[in-house]
């Protein structure tokens, strides 16, 4: 299509030739006549100066020479846009329940919902409309999903929590006779386990977005609209509130309630409740700014150390000196 008829789908302001004929979206590096690029992050505008693009999403303020550009608040989506409109999403090689998956005959499922080869639909799963299902994703008996839910290979949906007794030195297995509950418009990545709750439900809110590799204790409570990146651990009856972003191998221990629009960044420990509004780094976790400081000092710990041996040093030889002057006989 014409720039110009991309920029006005997009909701942005061409700044050079709006005729260019564009076809497909590129990085920067790699884009070349006929393709848009993008720019979110100030850190790489000198990358402007040398794409072979067409044209490149920009923010209001980016400028650049011999580039045209389209300009809007929020490139990043804009640009997301654009590649829906000019790519489209994944096109699926069939429709409905492939006839290799396995779906109990209690359970139901929505219209316009795709599942593919392996999968496993266990008794009494309830699965809404327009959902996706790729291959080899289990769903334990008794969970639902809403609409509009997708699920990555491998992943797992209600198996048994990680509950024991331990009883005379054995380990005793506690029934779990709870359940996954999958709210609307949530994306999980591939190879994810969310276990089943002991009893009441292990909830998903509406809105989830989350890479792979991802395991979620039973009982617990994912608020809405939560960013979890890959190799996040949360263990059992932990509640989340709406819109935390959870980076990479984070590990949160059970029992916590962790506020709304919370950040915690990759390879945190978090083992304590964690207010709204909060950003959290380190192991354990501890407010940002407060860390800043902290591992500040602790990249300084060995000329530190040095000191503080030194300052050791020089205050036994003063003690020895006044030691010395005790010991001395008074003059008569």
């Amino acid at each position: 299509m014409k720039l110009r008829e991309l920029a006005k789908w997009i909701g942005a302001q061409v700044v050079g030739d709006e005729n260019l004929d564009v076809t497909s979206a590129n990085t920067l590096e790699e884009a070349g006549p006929g393709q848009i690029s993008f720019l979110a992050n100030p850190k790489y505008a000198e990358k402007l100066e040398t794409t072979k693009a067409s044209a490149v999403v920009v923010g209001l303020s980016a400028s650049a020479r011999h580039l045209t550009l389209l300009k809007t608040q929020d490139p990043y989506y804009a640009f997301t846009q654009a590649v829906v409109i000019l790519h489209g999403h994944r096109k699926h090689p069939h429709q409905g329940i492939h006839s290799a998956a396995y779906v109990d005959p209690t359970a139901t499922i929505g219209a316009g919902t795709i599942v593919y080869p392996g999968c496993y639909i266990g008794p009494r799963v309830k699965i809404g409309r327009e959902c996706v299902l790729y291959p080899n994703v289990v769903v334990y008996d008794d969970c639902v999903l809403g609409d509009r839910v997708t699920i990555h290979a491998g992943t797992v949906i209600g198996q048994d929590g990680f509950g024991y007794a331990t009883h005379g030195g054995v380990h005793h297995k506690i029934p779990q006779v709870g359940n996954v509950v999958i709210e609307d418009e949530v994306e999980i990545g591939a190879n994810c386990a969310i276990e089943r709750a002991t009893l009441g439900s292990t909830v998903i809110g509406k809105g989830n977005k989350w890479c792979d590799l991802i395991a979620i204790g039973h009982g617990s409570k994912i608020g809405p609209h939560g960013l979890l990146v890959a190799q996040v651990g949360i263990a059992g009856s932990t509640t989340i509130g709406h819109h935390a972003t959870i980076a990479g191998q984070v590990g949160v221990a059970g029992h916590l309630k962790i506020g709304d629009n919370v950040t915690i960044g990759a390879q945190s420990g978090v083992v304590d409740d964690v207010p709204d509004q909060t950003m959290l780094v380190g192991a354990p976790a501890m407010p940002a700014s407060h860390a800043r400081r902290v591992y500040a000092l602790f990249a300084q710990l060995p000329q530190l150390a040095e000191r503080i041996k030194k300052l050791e040093q020089s205050l036994g030889e003063l003690d020895a000196g006044e030691g010395d002057e005790q010991d001395k006989p008074e003059k008569v």
